[in-house]
């Protein structure tokens, strides 16, 4: 069992957020040391030959020098070095920008934490742009951090846009201002905004952090300027009266909650005192109710919503759910109390005591979508079970973790998906007879005669590697919904780019958890 975080920082840790791969090291020679080099004999001197070719030029004036200029390589640009990644600086080379920015917004992996990881691993990861243009480069850079941000990985997008440079334009530094509102690290945003006013896209974010830095006179001028040239939305101008000047409207009614505010309108409502619910809000803004400002409930309901896509670590879900006794009973209460349960049985070192709760906390687990976490948090110290159900149900959750390939080896039970799944989880699912249609899909993925479509051996032939994945990652998502052709296509293509790994983990989570 994995020691708990009780703390959620600020920065999560980045590295959380990726499977670590072998580093590959490079054969090197060792230089030569100065008595190598003195004790090896000089080369032979060659005599001098007379070279009978024709005079190079017929006078000794200076030849014309024709220049072309030679197109610089793009900066690699990640959190993450390729050496943990395994991923190429070049992943991205030869795509269109365009299209890559869609395909890097729209590939699905809600229900599947492998494809989860994979994803992250390919938005954090050192690479370089498409070699088309410097707007090409940022075309995918901006991808980049929106898909993190809508994940709600929202401290990897602040640290991945600052890397990049947050003032180099108006759009980098919008998206580093809404992270760090989110964060609460909006200081360090609005102190490059007090020295670059021109980054700002509108007077909110200008009013609000002359405000933060304590200037209220100035900021009292830009807001009366705002509202005579009508330069932002009646709201938002209603919404900064309030923040400005809280005791004008002590007895009025709190303004209307908007449907869908940006970061800016979020920590206005706060600031005047009337926060918002972020359950109903894009998953970013749950970041905001990990600080000490939220209460319990809101923390955890926060902080599971951000596990579950993966954008927050287990061990500091963890951290949450033993942090004090639950407050009352139903819904997240009795998650808490199934999990203290279980983790105050595994502690005792009972086996009994944890045959009987492990099958609760495992219900409530599953009924929250986060099997996975759970897997990844117990499953290691998870003792032999003598009970059949119990150790059934041990074996399955170890599958789900890193030790899958290690669970294998002590299958729990027979029956022909026992045997399936301890076979795929050795890499070696077509040794066994496949129990349904979609395990028979998922073993053909592991057949080495399995074809590509034309399509992606085109995409791998031409060195379009990244956008190879992503296609995979595509019919993954497509497979699991029954179109068991492109599942099979998918993992073949994994394990064809050398993500054994991502196919083996996708293939048990496929099996093993029930998605509606």
């Amino acid at each position: 069992m994995r020691t708990r975080d009780r703390s959620i920082p600020k920065r999560v840790r980045l590295a959380a957020f990726l499977v670590c791969l072998p580093v590959a090291g490079l054969a090197q020679q060792a230089p030569l040391s100065v008595i190598d080099w003195l004790a090896n004999p000089a080369p032979e001197t060659l005599p001098g030959t007379v070279l009978l070719e024709p005079p190079v030029t017929e006078s000794g004036l200076t030849p014309q020098i024709e220049v072309t200029p030679l197109e610089a390589l793009p900066v690699p640009l990640g959190l993450v070095s390729t050496k943990v990644t395994g991923l190429p600086l070049d992943l991205w080379q030869g795509s269109d920008p365009v299209l890559l920015a869609e395909r890097l917004m729209r590939v699905p992996v809600r229900d599947n934490p492998a494809m989860q990881t994979l994803l992250y691993t390919l938005l954090l990861s050192e690479t370089r742009p498409p070699y088309a243009s410097r707007q090409a480069a940022e075309t995918v850079l901006l991808a980049r951090v929106d898909r993190l941000m809508q994940l709600g990985a929202v401290d990897p997008a602040q640290a991945l846009i600052q890397l990049a440079g947050p003032t180099a334009s108006q759009e980098r530094f919008r998206r580093w201002f809404d992270a760090t509102l989110l964060t609460g690290d909006e200081d360090s945003s609005c102190a490059a905004l007090a020295a670059s006013p021109h980054l700002a896209t509108d007077y909110g974010a200008l009013i609000f952090c002359t405000a933060r830095r304590g200037d209220w006179t100035s900021a009292a001028l830009t807001l009366e300027t705002a509202h005579a040239l009508e330069l932002l939305p009646q709201a938002t101008l209603a919404l900064l009266d309030r923040f400005l000047s809280p005791e004008i409207f002590e007895d009025l009614p709190p303004p209307a909650a908007p449907a869908r505010p940006d970061p800016l309108t979020f920590r206005l409502f706060e600031a005047i005192g009337e926060p918002l619910n972020t359950a109903g809000l894009p998953r970013a803004f749950a970041n905001a109710d990990l600080r000490d400002l939220a209460g319990w409930k809101a923390q955890l309901e926060a902080a599971e919503r951000l596990t579950r896509i993966g954008a927050l670590t287990p061990n500091q879900l963890l951290g949450l759910y033993t942090q004090r006794s639950p407050a009352a009973s139903g819904g997240i209460w009795d998650r808490v109390e199934a999990v203290q349960r279980f983790e105050t049985a595994l502690q005792s070192g009972s086996a009994d005591a944890v045959a009987k709760t492990l099958p609760h906390a495992w219900a409530a687990m599953r009924q929250a979508r986060l099997e996975v976490p759970f897997a990844q948090l117990f499953a290691d110290a998870l003792p032999a079970l003598d009970a059949p159900q119990a150790a059934a149900l041990a074996w399955r959750i170890r599958l789900l973790s890193p030790g899958y390939e290690e669970a294998a080896l002590t299958p729990a039970g027979t029956g022909a998906d026992v045997a399936f799944l301890a076979a795929l989880a050795r890499g070696v699912p077509r040794t066994v007879t496949p129990p349904t249609p979609q395990a028979g899909a998922i073993a053909d993925g592991f057949d080495s005669d399995t074809a590509l479509p034309p399509e992606m051996e085109a995409m791998l032939n031409g060195g379009h590697l990244g956008e190879a994945i992503l296609e995979a990652m595509d019919r993954f998502g497509s497979g699991a919904t029954g179109n068991h052709d492109d599942l099979g296509v998918a993992l073949a293509l994994f394990r064809r780019v050398g993500l054994e790994d991502t196919a083996r983990r996708a293939a048990l989570q496929l099996m093993l958890l029930t998605r509606s």
